[in-house]
């Protein structure tokens, strides 16, 4: 049993210690639907989940995922760029997550990008609520990923200290570049 944990299982321990029963939450990258339903689950029958991405094949991955869990009643599904999340919500979020990179399985061509994804961030700091946290896993190596991890992390140490509390939990001698785990808490 490894004591360390993976950048997701990391996300996971922190966004347990933060929904409760009735909280709305974003999933701003719906993937394969694994954070989708973890958070449903946390949200209880009175939560929210709103769950973006711009591959319809991610979101019927993640909807299935989700009907077979019988928590349907639970999510929205929302096929637009993350950084328009505002456009779709206009209440406090308790937690929004973000996976970086492509949909597993899927073509590597279609990948979050630099721009959106400092949009998407900068507006779920807007929409998260005092306590509230962002969690962002870097995915990056092999063919894609560099230019958008650096300009996250860039973009992420500027923020204000007296807003916000930034902390980046990395592997160091790891090869293969190990995702990358970020969690930001609106203080």
């Amino acid at each position: 049993m490894r004591i360390l944990e993976s950048g997701v299982d990391i996300s996971h321990q922190y966004a347990k210690k933060v929904i409760k029963e009735g909280d709305f939450v974003v999933d701003a990258t719906a993937g394969n639907g694994n954070d989708t339903l973890f958070i449903a689950k946390h949200v209880g029958e009175s939560g929210h989940v709103y769950c973006f991405d711009i591959q319809t094949q991610a979101l019927e991955n993640t909807r299935k995922k989700i009907e077979k869990n019988n928590m349907q009643e639970r999510v929205s599904f929302i096929c637009d760029g993350h950084q328009n999340m505002d456009k779709y919500i206009d209440q406090n979020i308790k937690l929004v997550v973000f996976n970086l990179g492509y949909l597993p399985g899927g073509d590597h061509a279609i990948h979050t990008r630099p721009s959106t994804t400092i949009q998407a961030i900068e507006k779920s700091l807007a929409l998260i609520c005092k306590n509230g946290i962002v969690i962002v896993v870097v995915y990056y190596g092999a063919d894609s990923g560099f230019e958008e991890k650096d300009a996250v992390l860039k973009y992420l140490k500027q923020l204000d200290c007296k807003k916000y509390s930034v902390l980046m939990h990395q592997y160091i001698n790891q090869v293969n570049c190990p995702p990358i785990a970020i969690c930001i808490e609106k203080i």
